[in-house]
């Protein structure tokens, strides 16, 4: 059973990953929340500076402003540390590197297999189509989400821009852009209503012919059971380099 100490545990994130852990062999052992009123059947505290719970792994799925103090708290208790939250600026993804080094910490843009093994294709793509196609990428997600462009989009995109060798410009909107489209571009597009988990679509436009590889998340377990994987993976590993959802797929291939 491995033990977790929730952060975020009151959003719908934190509650679906409260949800499925006890079906694969977790247990949530304390959350980290500001409404420290939710009755949750652990305790609940309001920030990870006045946590001092012991677990095996801390899973986070609250705000990139919490990240401090989840660094943190990592640190002082010696316990690995699972990211899941999306909005990371360039920053702090840097601080999270940097404090690797001395903490045992796993970080994806996105929890899904699925994604993650889309974003494997894209690089085969870019690399075969080349400067050849156009690149475009289409993320839809809920009307409460607050950054744009998703961090999975992100993610695609560096996949991507990884395989050329002059990485491309990354165009957020079009509008203001009175131009023709510029070969070294990756265009990135977001949409946001209703009640969209999460789709993406990577789109290579070439001549008289297209390329369309899209992922779909029908719910948000999907996530859930990829950071509950990721706590059980982070049990035990040492500090010394940042872990990803490459090392979690490999390791369960072998």
């Amino acid at each position: 059973m491995t033990d977790i100490i929730l952060s975020g545990c009151g959003g719908a994130m934190g509650r679906a990953v409260a949800v499925r852990a006890c079906s694969i062999d977790c247990n949530i052992v304390a959350g980290i929340d500001p409404a420290t009123d939710l009755q949750l059947g652990y305790p609940v505290f309001q920030s990870a500076v006045t946590c001092d719970t012991k677990a095996d792994v801390i899973v986070d799925f609250s705000h990139p402003s919490a990240l401090n103090r989840l660094l943190e708290l990592a640190e002082r208790s010696g316990i690995p540390l699972v990211l899941a939250t999306t909005g990371l600026d360039e920053t702090q993804i840097a601080q999270v590197r940097e404090a690797a080094k001395q903490t045992p910490i796993f970080f994806s843009f996105n929890m899904s297999l699925g994604i993650n093994l889309m974003s494997a294709l894209a690089k085969t793509a870019a690399r075969i189509l080349g400067s050849q196609f156009d690149i475009e990428i289409i993320e839809k997600h809920h009307n409460r989400k607050l950054d744009a462009p998703s961090g999975t989009a992100l993610m695609l995109a560096d996949a991507v821009s990884g395989e050329f060798a002059t990485p491309p410009e990354y165009v957020h909107e079009r509008h203001s852009k009175r131009q023709k489209r510029g070969k070294s571009e990756i265009g990135m597009h977001a949409v946001r209503g209703g009640t969209i988990v999460g789709e993406h679509e990577l789109l290579f436009a070439g001549q008289d012919e297209t390329l369309s590889i899209t992922h779909a998340a029908h719910s948000r377990e999907v996530f859930a059971t990829g950071a509950l994987s990721a706590a059980r993976f982070m049990v035990g590993k040492p500090a010394g380099r940042l872990y990803d959802m490459n090392d979690l797929i490999n390791e369960e291939a072998t």
